[in-house]
C-alpha cells in the first residue's frame, strides 16, 4: 500500500494571507487617526480569493506595555468550516522606543 502525502486544499492559507493584508491596511492609518478610534472594533463580511464568504474582524485596543501604545488585531474567519486566522501588531506612539 502506497502512502501519498496530504495535498493542501487550494487556498488553504488564504485566511492567513487575508489577515496579514487587513493588518497592513489597519496599520496604514496615521497615529492620530488610530488614537481617535481606539478602542474600537468592527466585523464585516468579505470574500476570500477562492470565492468563499468570510468574516473579517478588526480591533483597535489600548496596550498596557508600552504605555499609550495601540494593539491592532485582525481575525479572518470562515464560519462554515469553523476555521480562521489572526494577525496582530503593537503600534507605539510617535517618539516612543520599543525594546
Amino acid at each position: 500500500m502506497a502512502v501519498s502525502p496530504e495535498t493542501p486544499e487550494p487556498h488553504a492559507d488564504e485566511l492567513s494571507e487575508m489577515a496579514l493584508e487587513e493588518l497592513d491596511a489597519a496599520c496604514a492609518l496615521r497615529w492620530v487617526e488610530m488614537k481617535a478610534i481606539t478602542p474600537w472594533g468592527d466585523t464585516y463580511e468579505g470574500m476570500a480569493p477562492s470565492g468563499r464568504e468570510v468574516e473579517v474582524e478588526r480591533r483597535y485596543l489600548w496596550a498596557h506595555d508600552p504605555v499609550g501604545a495601540i494593539i491592532i488585531e485582525v481575525e479572518v474567519r470562515d464560519p462554515a468550516k469553523r476555521t480562521g486566522a489572526e494577525a496582530r501588531a503593537v503600534i507605539s506612539p510617535p517618539g516612543v522606543q520599543t525594546v
